[in-house]
Parts: structure tokens; C-alpha cells; sequence
């Protein structure tokens, strides 16, 4: 019955999106309130329809229902509860369904805290979010549908991909639809701003929240996801320029540049038609993103579909709203005169370079991510573009991108005073030279790029610190006039700096990782010891386990040096039988100086086993930097200036005010 009720709120979903994207855009063309007043209450039951839906498969699963073929073909009696849960979205279908819900509670959130926004607008998002509901729900009932029965009922199910039995894969895919589906809010204004003919401040003032937000969820969602490959596929990498990997980056380097161009448009009411385009290009690539997971043109351990039919229909798609948004921009945009007039060096202008250096990025990775598909589809032939090509043309982007995000901030709007930038920023520059030639001494033969990264890392760390120790006043004054300077300071201000600080040290992690890992790959013994990265590691032999649903052979290797207490570490070589497959579980000791990273393998027949052993400095600063970037984005939304009411209740008190003095 649940099967039932929940294909059955699915389909109503579908109908209520239909008209919530249809009725009220004619009523916003008409003037008709009535119509207009009808998105809301649209998306409300637009949400609580998809919501039934998911509650509904999630039941199928928590129950163990073999009788719905998703829940047959991705769970098992035996899966701990948790990998129950997070396997309704460990699919094609549940993938799927998920993602409708994201889009249906996005809708809600602005039927709900978009109340200071123009009706005719309002009507307008809220339709475009119902008619990107109708293709995502067309796309399900009709291709993948997660409610299939399957009679007669098997007596248990094939179970969950091993890959995606982990935490980490519990909790990456919903904070990256977050990112992904919160980037058709945006979207849906840029084609309501279209429609209308209107980008203002004001305009700029209700995108920017919503990218915010979508762009920390989707810093998180990446972060969590190469955190997931870094210790669960036992490789000893963080990030391999996957093709899936790289379509969920793009989103976030144009919602970066997007984040930015706002801030142009709201201040100086210039970059409008640019940052239009950014809004379109963030959720066109969101959706290129979920062509090349559920098309199956790719072989990724990410890919989840491989129906050509399904493909079709999500291609289709793309084709309709990219190419009906750029057709609708390219009629509208040249409308729509830009604002006021800036100087190249100005914050302006720094906040111009940021966008052109962050879009050729993004060109450069989609390039390389869909070159090697074109040439398969149109000549047959099969290449593959890997770690060397997206190093060698994004690196040289991303350091102009870091040095300028220093100077940034330091620069005045319309014009800026570059050689007083330089003058205040002399202290960032001494520190990174100091730390450069401080690292070459020690070590001579340190490759250039590890020199410039590390200089890179210090430069924007103390930048970021001078530009908000300026801000405040610091130790120009008294410090209680600081402090007081500190807490009058807009959020978003300390929520720039923290951001920027997580990317300085999400730099150190990459580059100190990249540069001094040091390994070692062999086969050894019981009692044997080998020396990694100033550890002695010895192999204490390997034994069977029996997991809830696997079996695995457990090595044990003691980590140690002279003055410390040595650590264990248990690395696991897993075999699951529902479905058949082996994993390895590398063993991690995560430390802020380094990290120690065992992996045990197969046995060679005389007593020993495969093992690779890694030491890598500073690696876990890469993950404490996204997360530090997260914060900062949190920081900056708890902004009351960010804050969709915020507008309406600053009038509600103005107007009290002027009341309290007429009676006066």
C-alpha cells in the first residue's frame, strides 16, 4: 500500500507543478493577484507532495518492502539501519526523487520567506521552479520510477553498492543537491528578472542569499565527497579529476563568480546582464552534472544510470531549458542598460578579474570533461584527458585568482589606490617571502609550484587577517573601540574574511600534501618494519573478521617514532556477498601536522600481504578549510542585510516609529 499512496502523491505533485508553472505567469502578465497569490499556495502542496513521496520509498526501505523493486535491487535485510536509510538515495531513482524534493522545498522556502518580495516577481520564480518540477517529475514516473512493484516478492533484496554502505556517502549527496537544486532559485530569478525586464539592488539583494546559501551546501557536499574517496577507496587521493567529480566543481566555480557579480549589481548596479548569465550557467551546469551521472556516457564509480532512454530524456531536457534560457537572454538582456561607471583598479574591477578568471576555469575543466565524449560520439575514437591536462590549465588560473583575492577587499568602490593596497598589504608580502625562503633553505630541491603555493597560502592568510584587523581598527586605537568596531561590523564582512581564510588553508593542505607525501608500496611480514615519513611502521600480521554483512581480512600495523606512544592502525580488505564485491578500508590516523594512512592488501601465498603506507603533511587542512569556507558562508547568510524578511521588518519598524511620533 505504501508503494501505492506514494506513486499516488507523485503523481499529484506533478499536476500541482503543472500549474503552479503556468497559471501564475499569466496572472504576473495579466496583473491578476489572485493568480499570482496561487504560486504559493502551489508550492506549499507542491512540497508536501514530494515529501509524502520520499517518506514513502524511505519506509519501503526501513521496512525491508521487497516488493518495490527499488527497495529489491539496493537493500537487504541485513544492512545496518543507517545504510537503509541513506540507500533510498543511493540509486538512480531514489537519486532522483530526492533531488524533486530539494527542488520542492527550495519553492517552499520562497513561498514562505519571500513575503518583501514584489508579487509580480515573486509569481514569476515560483512558476519557473514549478515548470523545472514538471521535467524532473515527468523524468521519474515516467522513466525511473522508485515505486515498481515486483511480484512475485524476492525473500530478500541484492543490497547496497559496498562503495556507498560508508557514512560519509550517507550525508554527501544531500548536502550537494542542496547545492545543485539551490542553484534554480537563482535560475528562476534571472528568467523572472528576464521576463520582466528588471535587474536592480534589489534584485541583486534577493539572489545573493540563495546563492550563498547553494554555494555553501555545495562546498560541503564536494568536500565530503573527496573526503569519502580519500579514505574509502584506498588509493591514497583526495582528487583524481573524475568526470563526476569535475561536474559537481563547475557549479561551484560559477556559483563563486556568480556570488561575486552580485555584489557588483547590488552596490554599484553594473554587471547586470553578465550576472544574469552566471545564474543561467550555475543551473545549466547543475543539470549537465546529472546528464553525466544517469545518461551512462561515463564509467565512474559516481554513475548510477545506464539506460539510454533515461539519457535521452535528461539530454532533451537540458536542450529545452539551456537552450530556451540563452534563447530568452538573448532577446531580453540587451533591454536591460548597465549602472554606474568604475576605474579597472577599483573593488569593482578586482571583483571583474575574479569572474573572468573563474569563468575561464570553469571552461577549461568542461572542456576537458566533455572532449573526450564528443570525439567518442562522433569519431569513435577513445581518449582520456586526466590529472595533467587540468593541472596545467587550471593552476595557472587559480594563482592570479588567490593573489587577487587579497587585494580585493583593500580596494575603494569606483576607484581604489593601488599603491596603498601594496603600501598595507607589505606585511602579507614580507610573511609569504619569509616563509618561501624559509622552506627553500630547508630544502633546496622543493619543486617551484610547492615554493609559490606556500607563498600563496601566507599571503592570503595574513591579507585576509590585515583586511579585517583594519576594518576594526586594530591597535589604532584603543581596544574597547575595536571591539565595539568588531561587533557594529556587517556579518557578511567576517563571513568574507572566514572564507577566505578556509581557501588559504585549504591551499596549504593541497600543496604541503601534494608536495612532501612520502610512501611506501611492497609486500611485508609479520614483525617486519618499515620507516615512512619519520614513523616506523610495523606489520603485526593479518587476521579474518566477520563484519554485519561482509567478511574482511583486518591487518594491524603499529605507527611509531622515538618520542612519542606509537598508534595502531587497522586497515581492512572487505567482501561483501549482496551484491558481490570487494573493498578496501584504509586505516587513518588524522593529525594537523600530518596524517598516516595504511591499506592492506592481498596475500602473496608466503606469509605476506601487499600494504601501501602513506604519510602526508597537513592533508587534513584541506577538509578544515572547506569547512572553514562553509562557516564563513554561513556567517555571511546569518546577515540581517541577507535575510529575506529583513526588508519588511525594518519598514514594519520605520512605520511604527513614524506612528509612535504622530501620536506623540
Amino acid at each position: 500500500m505504501v508503494a501505492e499512496i506514494g506513486q499516488f502523491v507523485l503523481i499529484l505533485a506533478l499536476v500541482t507543478a503543472f500549474f503552479q508553472g503556468t497559471l501564475p505567469l499569466v496572472g504576473a502578465a495579466r496583473g491578476n493577484q489572485p493568480m499570482m497569490r496561487f504560486a504559493s499556495n502551489a508550492a506549499f502542496v507542491q512540497f508536501a507532495a514530494v515529501t509524502g513521496a520520499f517518506i514513502c520509498l524511505t519506509v519501503g526501505y526501513v521496512t525491508s518492502d521487497f516488493s518495490i523493486l527499488n527497495v529489491a535491487n539496493n537493500s537487504h535485510s541485513l544492512k545496518p539501519m543507517l545504510y537503509k536509510i541513506s540507500g533510498v538515495w543511493g540509486n538512480h531513482e531514489g537519486s532522483l526523487l530526492l533531488w524533486s524534493l530539494m527542488l520542492a522545498f527550495f519553492g517552499f522556502a520562497v513561498a514562505l520567506f519571500g513575503r518583501n518580495l514584489p508579487d509580480s516577481l515573486k509569481a514569476r520564480v515560483l512558476s519557473i521552479q514549478g515548470l523545472i518540477g514538471v521535467g524532473f517529475l515527468m523524468f521519474i514516473l515516467f522513466t525511473s520510477n522508485p515505486f515498481e512493484r515486483l511480484d512475485p516478492a524476492p525473500l530478500d533484496g541484492s543490497g547496497l553498492n559496498p562503495l556507498l554502505q560508508d557514512p560519509g556517502l550517507a550525508f554527501h549527496p544531500p548536502f550537494l543537491y542542496l547545492g545543485y537544486v539551490g542553484l534554480s532559485i537563482t535560475f528562476s530569478f534571472a528568467i523572472a528578472a528576464l521576463i520582466e525586464g528588471k535587474v536592480d539592488p534589489a534584485w541583486a539583494r534577493w539572489v545573493r542569499p540563495w546563492t550563498l546559501a547553494a554555494w555553501g551546501f555545495l562546498t560541503i557536499g564536494i568536500a565530503l565527497g573527496s573526503w569519502w574517496a580519500y579514505y574509502e577507496l584506498g588509493w591514497g587521493g583526495w582528487w583524481f579529476w573524475d568526470p563526476v567529480e569535475n561536474a559537481s566543481f563547475m557549479p561551484w566555480l560559477a556559483a563563486t563568480a556568480l556570488l561575486h557579480s552580485a555584489i557588483v549589481v547590488e552596490k554599484r548596479d553594473a554587471l547586470k546582464n553578465w550576472t544574469i548569465l552566471l545564474a543561467i550557467i550555475a543551473f545549466s551546469l547543475s543539470l549537465l552534472g546529472t546528464f553525466l551521472v544517469r545518461s551512462g556516457v561515463l564509467n565512474s564509480v559516481h554513475a548510477f544510470a545506464s539506460d539510454p532512454a533515461r539519457g535521452v530524456f535528461i539530454l532533451m531536457f537540458l536542450i529545452v531549458v539551456v537552450g530556451g534560457s540563452l534563447l530568452l537572454y538573448g532577446i531580453r538582456a540587451p533591454m536591460m542598460k548597465g549602472g554606474g561607471l568604475f576605474a579597472p583598479i577599483s573593488r569593482e574591477g578586482a571583483l571583474v578579474l575574479n569572474n573572468l578568471l573563474l569563468s575561464t576555469a570553469t571552461a577549461t575543466i568542461l572542456l576537458g570533461t566533455l572532449y573526450p565524449i564528443f570525439l567518442d560520439a562522433f569519431t569513435g575514437d577513445k581518449v582520456s584527458v586526466g590529472p595533467p591536462y587540468f593541472e596545467a590549465t587550471f593552476l595557472p588560473l587559480a594563482i592570479p585568482l588567490i593573489i587577487a583575492m587579497a587585494f580585493g577587499p583593500f580596494l575603494a568602490w569606483k576607484r581604489g589606490d593601488l599603491a596603498g593596497v601594496l603600501s598595507r598589504l607589505k606585511f602579507a608580502l614580507l610573511l609569504a617571502l619569509l616563509l618561501v625562503g624559509f622552506i627553500w633553505w630547508q630544502q633546496t630541491d622543493t619543486p617551484i609550484m610547492a615554493l609559490v603555493g606556500m607563498g600563496l597560502f601566507a599571503w592570503l592568510l595574513v591579507g585576509s587577517l590585515l583586511e579585517w584587523a583594519e576594518r576594526i581598527k586594530l591597535f589604532r586605537g584603543s581596544l574597547s573601540s575595536s571591539w565595539r568596531r568588531m561587533k557594529q561590523l556587517p556579518r557578511s564582512a567576517h563571513g568574507m574574511t572566514v572564507a577566505h581564510i578556509g581557501v588559504a588553508l585549504v591551499v596549504l593542505g593541497v600543496t604541503a600534501s601534494e608536495t612532501w607525501q612520502t610512501e611506501h608500496l611492497g609486500v611485508m611480514r609479520p614483525g617486519e618494519i618499515v620507516s615512512v615519513g619519520g614513523y616506523d611502521f610495523r606489520f603485526d600480521g593479518a587476521e579474518a573478521v566477520a563484519g554485519p554483512n561482509y567478511e574482511a581480512v583486518r591487518g594491524t600495523f603499529l605507527a611509531s617514532t622515538g618520542t612519542e606512544k606509537g598508534v595502531y592502525l587497522y586497515p581492512e580488505q572487505r567482501r561483501y556477498t549482496d551484491p558481490p564485491m570487494e573493498t578496501t578500508e584504509a586505516a587513518i590516523r588524522p593529525m594537523l601536522s600530518a596524517d598516516l594512512y595504511a591499506v592492506v592488501g592481498e596475500a602473496d601465498g608466503k606469509g605476506g600481504h601487499a600494504v601501501r603506507i602513506y604519510h602526508k603533511p597537513f592533508i587534513s587542512w584541506i577538509w578544515i578549510g572547506a569547512f572553514v569556507m562553509f562557516l564563513g558562508g554561513g556567517l555571511s547568510l546569518s546577515d540581517r542585510r541577507l535575510r529575506m524578511g529583513a526588508p519588511r521588518r525594518a519598514r514594519q519598524q520605520a512605520a511604527a516609529s513614524d506612528l509612535s511620533r504622530a501620536k506623540g
